[in-house]
C-alpha cells in the first residue's frame, strides 16, 4: 500500500497543484492526510457533490470544526456554511439581503477609498508586505463598515480568521497551537456577542441591526443564528478576498506582461479575476459528510464517510479547463467553481470580485510594475483556503 498524499505539509502548502493533478490521475477516489479524508479532485465530481446536498451533508464541516481539543461550541457550526436543507434556506432568504445590488453599488466609492488610502501608504522602491499594507486593508475595512466594527479591531481580524480556517488541520499534539485558537474563538465571540447586545438595546445603520429587524415567515434570526453568520462573514469575507488580491500581486510580479497589458486595457481587469479565481483559488477546498452509500468515479463511499471536496483541483481539471496549467486572461469565464456550487454558493462573490477589481485599478494608478523582494513567501496552514500570509513585493516607480 502506498503512502497517503499529506495535504497538511508546507511544500503542499506551497503548491499544491501537482499532488491535486495526480490525484485526478489515479483511478477512482483516493484517501489523503489528514484524518484519511477522501479527495474528490475531480471538476464533474466536485460538482455531483455540490449540487447533491441530500447525500453530501453540509455537515462535513461540523465534524472538522468541533474538534475535541476545542473544549466549547464553534459558532461557526450554527451558520449556513454547515446547514442542509430546509434551515439553509430559512438563513440564506435572512442573510442574502444584505448582499444586494444596493449593498454593492453604495460600498464601491468606499471600497475605492480604502484602496486609495491603502496604497498611498506603500512606498515605492522599498520591500513592503504586501499582505498586511494592502491586500488585508481593503477587506477588513469593508467588513468594518458593514458591520459596523470599531476600527481599531481591524488589525485582530486576520489574526482571528488564520486561527479559526486552521482549527481543521491543527494536530492533535500541537497544544500551544490550541491553546492559541481556544483564546481566539473566546476573544471574537465575546466581541460579536457584546455588538449583538448593543444593537438590540441601540440599532444602528449596519448590517447587524438590519439582520436583528429581518424576518422571513415572520421568524427572526435567533443570537446564536446571528452570531454564526457574523463569524463566518468576518472569516470567509476576509479569507476569501484577501487571497485573491495576494494571489493577483504574487502573479504580478511574477509575469509583468500581464500587468503592461492591464494598463493597456483596464476592461481585462475582470477576466484576470476570474481567471485568478479558477488558477490560485482561495478557497481549497470544502468539507461534506455521506447521508447514504454513494458513489463517485467508481468508488463506494459508505453513509457517513467524510469527503474533501478540493475546488482548487477541480479549477484546474484538464477535461474541464484546456491548457489547464497555463494562466490565460482571454479564458471564458466567469470562474464559478471557487466560489461554490448549489445552494452554498458563496453570497459575498459579487462583492469579493468587486474589491478585488478596484484593488488592481488603484494599484496600477499607484506604481508601474510589482517585483518580488529576496524575503521568502510565508503560507497559511489550512486545507480550507490558501494563501499567503507575508507576501515580500516592490512597487516599482509609476510610469512618466
Amino acid at each position: 500500500m502506498t503512502a497517503r498524499f499529506n495535504l497538511f505539509t508546507p511544500e503542499v502548502h506551497e503548491d499544491p497543484y501537482p499532488v491535486y493533478a495526480e490525484l485526478r490521475r489515479l483511478p477512482g477516489l483516493t484517501q489523503v492526510e489528514p484524518g484519511g479524508l477522501w479527495a474528490v479532485s475531480r471538476y464533474a465530481d466536485v460538482q455531483q457533490a455540490l449540487k447533491n446536498p441530500q447525500v453530501f451533508s453540509s455537515s462535513g464541516f461540523q465534524i472538522a470544526l468541533q474538534p475535541e481539543w476545542l473544549g466549547r461550541p464553534n459558532p461557526m457550526n450554527d451558520s449556513i456554511l454547515v446547514k442542509d436543507p430546509p434551515q439553509h434556506a430559512r438563513l440564506r432568504t435572512l442573510v442574502t439581503r444584505a448582499f444586494g445590488t444596493a449593498t454593492l453599488t453604495r460600498l464601491e466609492s468606499h471600497i475605492r477609498a480604502y484602496a486609495q488610502q491603502a496604497a498611498a501608504k506603500m512606498p515605492i522602491g522599498s520591500p513592503v508586505d504586501f499582505i498586511q499594507s494592502y491586500a488585508l486593508q481593503i477587506p477588513a475595512n469593508v467588513i468594518g463598515e458593514l458591520l459596523g466594527l470599531d476600527p481599531s479591531l481591524h488589525g485582530r481580524f486576520k489574526r482571528w480568521s488564520d486561527d479559526i480556517t486552521s482549527t481543521s488541520s491543527v494536530p492533535p499534539d500541537a497544544h500551544a497551537w490550541q491553546t492559541q485558537v481556544r483564546a481566539t474563538y473566546n476573544e471574537m465571540e465575546e466581541y460579536l456577542s457584546g455588538i449583538i447586545a448593543q444593537r438590540r438595546r441601540q440599532p444602528s445603520d449596519d448590517m447587524v441591526s438590519d439582520l436583528l429587524t429581518a424576518r422571513v415567515d415572520g421568524e427572526a434570526l435567533s443570537d446564536k443564528d446571528l452570531l454564526g453568520f457574523l463569524v463566518l462573514l468576518l472569516v470567509a469575507g476576509l479569507e476569501t478576498t484577501v487571497h485573491l488580491i495576494a494571489h493577483s500581486g504574487l502573479m504580478l510580479a511574477k509575469r509583468p506582461e500581464l500587468m503592461e497589458r492591464l494598463r493597456a486595457d483596464r476592461s481585462k481587469i475582470p477576466a484576470f479575476v476570474e481567471e485568478m479565481l479558477r488558477y490560485e483559488s482561495p478557497a481549497q477546498g470544502v468539507l461534506r459528510l455521506t447521508m447514504a452509500e454513494t458513489e463517485l468515479s467508481g468508488t463506494r463511499l459508505p453513509a457517513f464517510t467524510p469527503v474533501l471536496l478540493l475546488l482548487a483541483s477541480a479549477a484546474r481539471d484538464e477535461k474541464q479547463f484546456p491548457d489547464s496549467e497555463r494562466f490565460d486572461i482571454d479564458r471564458p469565464g466567469p470562474q464559478n467553481i471557487p466560489f461554490g456550487h448549489g445552494i452554498h454558493f458563496c453570497l459575498g462573490a459579487p462583492l469579493a470580485r468587486m474589491e478585488a477589481r478596484i484593488a488592481l485599478e488603484v494599484l496600477l494608478d499607484r506604481c508601474g510594475g510589482l517585483t518580488r523582494d529576496t524575503a521568502p513567501v510565508q503560507w497559511n496552514q489550512s486545507i480550507i483556503v490558501r494563501g499567503p500570509t507575508v507576501l515580500p513585493l516592490v512597487l516599482q516607480p509609476p510610469r512618466g
